[in-house]
């Protein structure tokens, strides 16, 4: 048997690497993630590209609140314009109806009806003794009592729908919030430390003018839970409450008069 040395054995595998009969490495796969990567790259460009084009040159986390400010600007200037236009429709409407009201009897009759209506359903201005009740919100948390949340320190919905209900119970003939008139079907929504009235927004502090007797309407006031929660509130975190009888005056109702549902009286 021939005997080989290790120095042999090395040179013939040499040799044959040299002349490249020897079997080549296999070649690895690439691993999924390399080939995720273009497509991961091309998604960012794409996002990328889509936020610097929705930013329009501007930075995205810069302050909005004057563009905000300004819409909110903008679209009450539209209500308003819109409010003088219906006012204008309304004097035309009445003034063709007055012109046929004078050729036509049976219009005439139901205007003269209607006119007779007018200050029930509260679409006259009406004066006389009552009430006024004005409500605030509390200084700021650093001036009142440690422990006071910013919840402590407003008006809400219910401290006004309280004064409101409390003085209908008092015998109130008219009353008006925020200078606009109001009837026993008003609804009264507060957005955070605001007031909604009629589609129209409103800030602290509230004034609620109410026509009727002024000591049975001050009577109902001291008499409701909600008022006297709140006078509890005033004493404790220094909300404003103030309450005078005197004169007063409550505008027209002047919001829209549709007809949104009907019953037949029995």
């Amino acid at each position: 048997m021939e005997y080989t040395s290790g120095a042999t054995s090395w040179q013939k595998v040499l040799r044959r690497a040299a002349a490249g009969l020897l079997p080549r490495r296999p070649r690895q796969r690439r691993p999924g993630w390399s080939i995720g990567v273009p497509l991961i790259a091309a998604a960012a460009g794409l996002l990328f590209t889509t936020t610097a084009t929705t930013a329009g040159g501007t930075a995205l986390r810069e302050d909005r609140r004057p563009q905000l400010n300004q819409l909110i600007e903008d679209r009450r200037e539209q209500v308003a314009a819109s409010e003088r236009r219906a006012a204008t429709l309304r004097g035309e409407v009445e003034q063709r109806t007055n012109t046929l009201a004078g050729s036509d009897a049976p219009i005439k009759d139901q205007q003269n009806r209607a006119q007779g209506s007018l200050q029930n359903a509260g679409f006259t201005a009406l004066g006389g003794p009552g009430v006024t009740v004005e409500l605030n919100d509390a200084p700021q948390l650093d001036q009142t009592q440690s422990d006071a949340s910013n919840d402590d320190l407003v008006v809400h919905q219910g401290d006004v729908q309280a004064v409101v209900n409390a003085l209908w119970a008092g015998g109130a003939e008219a009353m008006s919030i925020m200078n606009v008139r109001v009837l026993t079907t008003s609804a009264v929504r507060c957005v955070g430390n605001t007031l909604l009235l009629h589609g129209r927004v409103y800030s602290p502090p509230f004034k609620i003018v109410a026509i009727g007797d002024p000591a049975a309407l001050q009577q109902a006031l001291a008499s409701s839970q909600g008022v006297r929660l709140f006078k509890d509130a005033v004493d404790d975190y220094q909300l404003g409450y103030k309450e005078t009888a005197s004169e007063v005056r409550v505008p027209a109702f002047e919001d829209s008069t549709a007809l949104r549902s009907a019953t037949v009286p029995k």
